[in-house]
């Protein structure tokens, strides 16, 4: 196992314990509030959840027709359940497990669900979303489980989709999936700080679109992703006042040359989400080909869910996304990648969103790659190469950030150049990564000039000469 899969294995695991507890004193608050009563046998809600999650775990786990011991000691560790194979068949036989249990409905979910459409909890320092934190536990559980897994059959991804699939429905049957415009786990005492928590979330979002209307350049970016923005805040307001809202889909494909600043907009887009209550936890994983595709049959599929598992609740960002379809002979797992990938698109449609980047002619064949793909994608964003006069502008930034400037034979100098660039389009041209690369020469050679001065002043220390930025070659 890479060393990479490990920590997003022991980073999910840390995640899970964290909603089981917060699921544990959900079930204390229904039943101290005197809601889910567990009929006859009279078990604490806590237990029911559990033993619930125990079904769950077992049913994931003969997907195979056999539980293995990997499975068996995760158990254990996770539910506190020691359970041996005998026990598991007596546990199947006893309760019908593959044809009841899929059908069912967990009662501690059931119960949240009709105390949150309800809002049978005054001041629910939960925020009417304790149907959804135990909808996140049991997802999140399955997940976990499947890594357990060594079948590389689908199956057991099968039922935990289609297991899912049963409880969402059942919960936005009730109206009560994600209803609040941020997700926040943890409870609030104070109802103002709740509202104080939702105005902040409006505060960041205007101050990420300002920083991004205050980049360089990107106008056609700024407006497409203001529009988005927009589109999405009117569609919360229609909801909020009990309309109807549209399903926006807010997965995009980004193109363009390197170094137009795609990976930066879809770091700001992801805290954007986040305040907008789009997203939960708002992180952007950034990764390539060879971030996804393994060797061997089965282990793509794998290092994927693992991904998407660390980008869950926020922005998966795929960087020269083409690169997976390129080779379609044996031996390459890129369409594995791929068709894992839309998968985990349509299975977590609500809090994962996937931006897909590269070149415009080379994306397109990436989109048809899979028939459902392109279907997915309906968004998008152009990013255009900087002009001459941009990177420029950029260098001088970048300057003044660390205490240089341009004399003016420089700044007429390395403008001509820029423009000699973008007109001949070098090979290994890249935007913004040129003008980084171009003036990290520029100090060094700077650097070799001044310490050879007996006096130097902070003029001297400080400006950029035409020697300094002449003779610079960013094709090396």
């Amino acid at each position: 196992m890479h060393v990479d899969a490990i920590q997003v294995g022991i980073k999910m695991e840390k995640n899970l314990q964290e909603l089981l507890e917060i699921s544990g004193n959900i079930c204390d608050l229904m039943v101290s509030a005197n809601i889910g009563n567990s009929g006859t046998k009279k078990e604490p809600l806590k237990e029911l959840f559990l033993r619930d999650l125990l079904k769950f775990s077992i049913y994931l786990a003969i997907s195979n027709g056999k539980i293995e011991k990997t499975e068996l000691d995760y158990i254990e560790k996770i539910l506190g359940q020691k359970m041996t194979e005998e026990d598991v068949l007596n546990f199947v036989t006893s309760i019908s497990i593959e044809t009841v249990f899929p059908k069912e409905m967990p009662l501690a979910l059931k119960y949240t669900v009709l105390a949150d459409a309800g809002r049978k909890i005054p001041k629910d320092i939960y925020r009417q979303q304790k149907a959804q934190i135990l909808f996140d536990t049991l997802g999140l559980f399955g997940r976990t489980m499947l890594s357990c897994h060594s079948d590389n059959s689908s199956i057991a991804a099968e039922r935990l989709t289609s297991y899912l699939k049963h409880l969402e429905d059942f919960i936005k049957e009730y109206g009560v999936f994600y209803t609040t415009s941020v997700k926040l786990y943890q409870p609030i005492t104070d109802p103002e700080t709740g509202k104080r928590e939702l105005q902040q979330a409006v505060v960041e979002v205007d101050k990420k679109l300002e920083e991004l209307n205050n980049m360089i350049g990107l106008r056609a970016v700024k407006q497409e992703v203001t529009s988005l923005v927009n589109l999405i805040k009117v569609q919360k307001m229609r909801a909020d006042n009990g309309m109807k809202s549209s399903d926006i889909s807010k997965h995009m494909v980004f193109t363009g040359n390197p170094g137009t600043g795609k990976t930066t907009v879809a770091r700001m887009l992801s805290e954007i989400y986040r305040g907008l209550g789009v997203l939960s936890k708002g992180q952007l994983v950034e990764v390539d080909r060879s971030g996804l595709v393994r060797g061997y049959i089965g282990q793509t599929a794998t290092r994927v869910q693992e991904v998407v598992d660390e980008a869950m609740g926020g922005i998966l960002f795929i960087d020269e996304a083409y690169t997976l379809c390129v080779n379609k002979g044996e031996g390459d797992f890129g369409q594995e990648a791929i068709d894992t990938l839309l998968k985990a698109m349509e299975d977590h449609r609500d809090d994962f969103i996937v931006i897909v980047a590269g070149y415009p002619a080379l994306m397109e064949g990436f989109l048809n790659s899979n028939p459902g793909l392109k279907s997915r994608f309906n968004k998008f964003v152009y990013f255009e190469d900087y002009t001459a006069n941009e990177q420029l502008e950029i260098l001088i930034n970048l300057c003044e950030k660390q205490d240089y400037k341009l004399s003016e034979d420089a700044n007429d100098y390395t403008l001509a150049y820029f423009q000699r660039r973008l007109d001949k389009k070098m090979k290994n041209f890249a935007n913004a990564r040129d003008v980084r690369n171009y003036l990290e020469k520029a100090i060094s050679n700077h650097a070799s000039r001044v310490v050879l001065m007996k006096d130097a002043n902070r003029e001297n220390l400080s400006t950029l000469e035409k020697n300094d930025v002449e003779n610079i070659n960013l094709d090396n």
